[in-house]
């Protein structure tokens, strides 16, 4: 049997039109829909099929568009019986990966995005900051140039996406600076178009408040096997993912450890579960060059089709 990772992506991933073929065809991806709207009390379906894109890509409307949009592809898999044994969700898309582990059920997961949402945009406004990319150099000499520029102001890593790209956040002065650097040891360095430093101190006045909401969530035992973007380690009992989730605003999201682990584990096939191809191409980087593994993507109807002859 092959070993079968579901991965959820998050923000960055978002198209205007994402998710109207499958409300179209589908009555339980609409009540999905309906569900955001009620929760949210905002226009998720106009803003995923019409936009625009501006306001679609505002954080507070983002976060429950793209997660409305994760979990009806999700149920369109489950619908089909499609079986999976792992998950993860980069970073907003981590909420998308608890709900398809069953250790938060959709509702609880939509209310959990959408309060995220509202705090990280709160905090961005109070707190303005800045977010770069940078492919070329490891890990560590990101980090080194981090540290070398932290007494000009918040700056941190992001995302370890691959093993050489890097996230940095934090004020814009300085992760301009480290960009700079970096650039000049011959990195490519790229602003990314966000309205906040995430995961960064600058949104840290967030954390307390969510943490509130996390422990009105209902988590569950995990069915499935979910790696966690703060740990890049597996967990399963409610109490500890809690734990760790309150953690997650502020602290670097490990993908490419996660992916590691995954591969480690014996993964065969992994499977981006929602709009875009962001995660399947960063899969493609990260496994070995003599992996046997298998990456798609499961986005649309006629990817579901793709997916689905496999087996």
């Amino acid at each position: 049997m092959k070993k079968i990772a579901f991965l959820f992506p998050g923000q960055g991933s978002q198209a205007v039109g994402m998710g109207a073929e499958l409300h179209r065809e589908f009555d339980f991806v609409r009540e999905i829909f309906d569900m955001t709207e009620e929760i949210t009390r905002l226009p998720i379906a106009r803003l995923c099929f019409k936009g625009p894109m501006e306001e679609l890509t505002q954080t507070v409307n983002l976060q429950p568009a793209m997660t409305a949009v994760n979990l009806a592809c999700l149920a369109v898999l489950q619908r089909e019986r499609a079986g999976y044994d792992f998950c993860a969700g980069h970073s907003l898309g981590e909420y998308s990966a608890l709900c398809a582990a069953g250790a938060l059920s959709p509702a609880d997961t939509l209310r959990l995005v959408f309060q995220r949402g509202v705090l990280m945009n709160r905090e961005a406004l109070k707190h303005p900051g800045a977010m770069q990319a940078i492919v070329g150099l490891s890990a560590a000499e990101v980090a080194a140039l981090v540290e070398e520029v932290r007494p000009l102001g918040v700056v941190a890593v992001a995302n370890h996406n691959t093993e050489t790209q890097i996230v940095i956040t934090g004020a814009p002065e300085p992760v301009a600076r480290v960009g700079a650097l970096a650039a000049a040891k011959g990195a490519k360095s790229v602003a990314l178009k966000v309205s906040g430093a995430w995961h960064s101190e600058l949104i840290r006045g967030a954390e307390a408040e969510f943490g509130e909401s996390l422990k009105a969530a209902d988590f569950t035992p995990a069915g499935k096997t979910i790696v966690l973007n703060v740990t890049a380690d597996a967990a399963q009992d409610p109490a500890e993912i809690r734990a760790v989730m309150a953690r997650q605003l502020c602290s670097p999201v490990r993908w490419y450890d996660s992916m590691c682990r995954l591969d480690a584990a014996g993964v065969d096939l992994y499977v981006e579960v929602g709009p875009g191809r962001v995660l399947a191409g960063l899969q493609r980087k990260i496994l070995p060059r003599d992996s046997a593994a298998a990456v798609c993507n499961v986005g649309s109807l006629a990817q579901l089709e793709a997916y689905l002859k496999q087996f």
